[in-house]
């Protein structure tokens, strides 16, 4: 039996290492997304870009809290999905509100700068996700760095989609429109989160074991 135990521990910690390199790469590629998008989105006065890369740094300090919880015990990785979570829906909120203001003060934004980082944002978003797709049924905080992948790559088509609106209407009304719905999908996401941390939370609380 303890020679199962031992290459069962192995097999752990095997998985744990591989789970921690493709978490790290995903941090430093939506990290390094987020910087470029928001500069471009700023440029640009695109909230849907705006939007997309504040979704971008949200995904980052997921896949960070992910590697804080890696091989921890469940109540930390119930906190960190908690978290990751809440701080999604208080940024979901904000491009919300944002979106609002752009619909009533905002000018048509640069369409050529939207569809060129859009698309960036989408191999980028891409990558990711075919790098985590093998481990969307793991724990809590894998299953919801993938549901955020998912989620990004519908964003960036979106921001696509408005790019090529407001180029045809020259209207800034698509942009917040794609912008407010990066926002619900944000907030939904985050929604799923804190429930089924919450859910786990309890389940623990009442497991002794």
């Amino acid at each position: 039996m303890s020679g199962c135990n031992d290459g069962c521990g192995t097999g752990i910690e095997k998985a744990d290492k591989a789970e921690r390199r493709v978490l790290i790469i995903v941090l430093i590629i939506n990290a390094g997304m987020f910087l470029v998008e928001f500069g471009a989105g700023i440029v640009s006065q695109s909230v849907a870009l705006l939007a997309d890369s504040l979704d971008m740094l949200a995904d980052a300090m997921i896949y960070a809290l992910g590697l804080f919880a890696l091989g921890r015990a469940p109540h930390w990785k119930v906190k960190a999905a908690m978290t990751s979570g809440i701080f999604q829906m208080i940024l979901g909120i904000g491009i919300a509100l944002q979106a609002v203001w752009r619909l009533f003060y905002g000018e048509p934004p640069d369409a050529v700068t939207m569809g060129i980082f859009g698309a960036l944002a989408l191999i980028a978003n891409t990558i990711s996700f075919i790098l985590l797709a093998k481990y969307r049924d793991g724990d809590i905080n894998m299953r919801a760095t993938w549901l955020c992948t998912r989620n990004d790559m519908i964003g960036n088509v979106g921001v696509l989609l408005a790019a090529g609106l407001v180029a045809w209407l020259s209207s800034p009304i698509p942009d917040v429109v794609i912008g407010l719905i990066i926002a619900i999908i944000i907030i939904r996401s985050a929604w799923h989160v804190v429930k089924e941390a919450y859910g786990e939370g309890e389940t623990n609380a009442h497991d002794p074991n």
